[in-house]
């Protein structure tokens, strides 16, 4: 048996159970058997049960020694069973002084009243019997009482009834879900938007208490969601409930939604009093709202001017919002200023003229994003900084000013601590830039990176698309084949099918194909502004014809080359066919006497540097990924402090727990498990 007071699982009780059940039932038989060999016949045995009609219940026959069959008494659905056994008792309906008429039959002699006439074997199913006291014995004057608690089993469990209501019906699931349904409140969907937008306010106002920037960023993250709701009646609502009548920025917002006859609510009202201060005199002030919400509500209204092409009034709106941040110098302004000027600059591109019309408004608001990047580095506001540096490059590659877009990157430095989005859009303009330039190694290098680093959400899909189309031109350009698997990609298949022809037509070498893809595709490759990088292409498509015929035959007229290639005579092939030796794109010699080029004998390719040299770039590109990611990482300030003051405290807790140890004070059940030794 366990020591009292501790737990055993459902299971060992079950079986504890079953063990007292046969040793009373084993009792019991003892008993009955010594009562019945004591015993002298008085009546005549009755006749057998069999015969007898059943009834009910109580007319059933008693097995041997009288007493019901055990599985009768283990399914009775009361959880406690009590025996009780008495001295001097009758079975009931009988006389103390008169014999039962009809004794059952216990084997060949006759018993009375199931088992004798001395000793009475009581079954109660009576669950108000049990002791309070659930020890499970009670002794009383004359009697002997005692109470087995047997445990119901899982069908019982399972198949309980369900509890009844005050009313006494039976509350069913279903009947339970259609209630909670009908009594949930229906969301106001206005109302939410609302809530949303005004939800962002305490992390501003947290951020500009504890002077960490993501805060901030976590409500910039938050207009994804809250745009697709916004409409001119849920911004004056969140303006009215949180500015005071009196707010000149509240005023300025209105006008521009078109809202500047919005009445303050009574919410607005009792969010003032809330958070009015009492001053010494009795007076109350207004609570203050900070400029980092005015800046935030200006966002959303650029946003909202954006979405529903409202651009003559967003670009006005985006101006004076623009001038407002440069007058204000506060660094938990410096995420939200750097997305009021991508508005801003966005708003000058889609304004009549477009680009690359040079009376187009992109070129009006260069000086106001100048003026703001030097103010941005004087300030040492590197989101600002590299947001305008990146539209900057764009305003200029928007209008084909290539010279000043390379004054502008020899010239500046771009911050390293920029977030990945904006450092993937400066590496792709750059490559754009020195593509142009036909330093292709180096657009390849900021190419590569840049689609390495471009974000993997689907929002930004046509990002990554924009830079594998211009890095799979640059790859031609250098000689090289891209590879096939790119073009399988489910984000990639179908915008890269026309560049997959060009590709098929280099690879083989075919000047008629490659010119047949050109004409039809024209239009797409002009809207994705690789068209002239890929006129450049024929010389590459002649080369790499050539190559292909030189790593097929040892020699081969130049006549041959002249049709295989599609040129217009010998001549001109003949020339191809120096230039090529000369650049390196082929290893072979040319006789003019006769007219063919023979080919030379290539060795192993392993014995010769490429592969370390081409392993070496692999490890250099991974080693700048990491250095570049842990440069991303960002850290709360001061946080190193708190660290390594919580670390010098759990050191002194570990010596004075290790001292008390030491000294007998401490035991080791007194560390409660969690103290695992020094």
């Amino acid at each position: 048996m366990p020591f009292r007071g501790t737990r055993l699982p459902y299971r060992s009780v079950k079986l504890q159970a079953r063990a007292v059940w046969a040793w009373i039932i084993d009792h019991l038989k003892r008993a009955f058997r010594i009562n019945n060999s004591q015993q002298t016949p008085h009546h005549e045995p009755t006749p057998s049960t069999k015969d007898t009609p059943i009834s009910s219940i109580s007319d059933l026959p008693a097995t041997q020694n009288g007493c019901q069959p055990l599985s009768a008494l283990t399914r009775s659905p009361q959880p406690e069973v009590q025996f009780t056994s008495r001295q001097g008792a009758s079975s009931p309906g009988h006389d103390n002084d008169m014999p039962s008429k009809t004794p059952h039959t216990n084997g060949k002699e006759p018993v009375e009243n199931g088992i004798n006439g001395t000793k009475d074997v009581e079954m109660k199913d009576d669950a108000q019997s049990t002791l309070k006291a659930g020890k499970g014995k009670k002794v009383k004057e004359g009697d002997e009482e005692m109470t087995v608690v047997v445990p119901p089993s899982k069908g019982s469990k399972l198949s309980a009834p369900p509890p009844k209501d005050t009313d006494g019906d039976l509350i069913m699931d279903g009947s339970a879900n259609a209630e909670e349904d009908d009594l949930a409140v229906k969301i106001d969907p206005v109302a939410k938007a609302v809530a949303d937008i005004k939800g962002n306010f305490p992390l501003l106002e947290k951020a500009v208490a504890l002077f960490d920037a993501r805060f901030s960023l976590r409500a910039l993250r938050s207009i994804s969601s809250i745009r697709k709701r916004l409409t001119p009646d849920i911004l004056a609502q969140a303006i009215t409930e949180t500015y005071p009548s009196t707010n000149p920025a509240a005023q300025s917002l209105l006008v521009a939604i078109g809202r500047e006859n919005a009445s303050f609510t009574k919410a607005g009202s009792e969010m003032e009093i809330d958070g009015e201060k009492v001053t010494k005199a009795g007076k109350k002030e207004p609570k203050e709202i900070i400029p980092e919400i005015d800046i935030f509500l200006g966002i959303l209204v650029q946003i909202y001017y954006l979405d529903n092409k409202i651009v003559q009034k967003g670009a006005v709106f985006s101006a004076h919002l623009a001038e407002r941040i440069h007058s204000l110098n506060r660094r938990t302004l410096d995420s939200l200023s750097a997305r009021v000027y991508f508005y801003f600059s966005l708003f000058a591109e889609q304004t009549a003229p477009l680009p690359p019309s040079p009376a187009s408004p992109v070129i009006s608001i260069r000086p106001a994003l100048l003026s703001a990047l030097r103010t941005a580095v004087l300030r040492k506001d590197i989101d600002t900084q590299s947001t305008v540096i990146v539209l900057l490059l764009r305003n200029y590659l928007s209008t084909s000013h290539i010279t000043q877009a390379d004054l502008l990157i020899s010239h500046t430095k771009f911050p390293e601590n920029a977030s990945n989005n904006q450092v993937a859009r400066y590496l792709y303009y750059l490559g754009r830039i020195r593509a142009i330039q036909l330093r292709y190694t180096e657009a390849h290098e900021h190419l590569t990176a840049a689609t390495r680093k471009a974000p993997s959400s689907p929002s930004a899909a046509g990002f990554s698309q924009t830079a594998t189309k211009l890095l799979l031109v640059v790859e031609l350009l250098m000689g090289d084949i891209p590879d096939r698997a790119t073009f399988r990609l489910p984000s990639l298949e179908r915008p890269l099918a026309p560049y997959l022809l060009l590709v098929q037509a280099v690879r083989v070498g075919n000047l008629e194909e490659f010119e047949t893809a050109i004409k039809q595709h024209s239009e797409t490759f002009r809207r994705d502004g690789t068209y002239t990088l890929i006129l450049r292409l024929r010389q590459n498509v002649i080369k790499t014809g050539i190559r292909m015929m030189s790593l097929s035959y040892s020699r081969i007229s130049l006549r041959d080359i002249c049709i295989r290639l599609h040129l217009g005579s010998e001549e001109s092939a003949e020339y191809i066919v120096a230039k090529a030796i000369r650049d390196g794109v082929i290893e072979a010699s040319l006789d003019r006497e006769k007219g063919f080029m023979k080919s030379k004998e290539i060795g192993d390719i392993y014995a010769t540097r490429e592969p370390g040299e081409a392993f070496h770039d692999r490890i250099r590109a991974c080693l700048s990924l990491h250095d570049e990611s842990v440069k991303a990482m960002r850290f709360p300030m001061n946080q190193h402090r708190l660290e390594l003051k919580n670390a010098q405290e759990a050191r002194e807790r570990e010596r004075e727990m290790a001292k008390e140890i030491q000294d007998g004070d401490l035991d080791e059940d007194d560390l409660g498990g969690e103290f695992e030794g020094m």
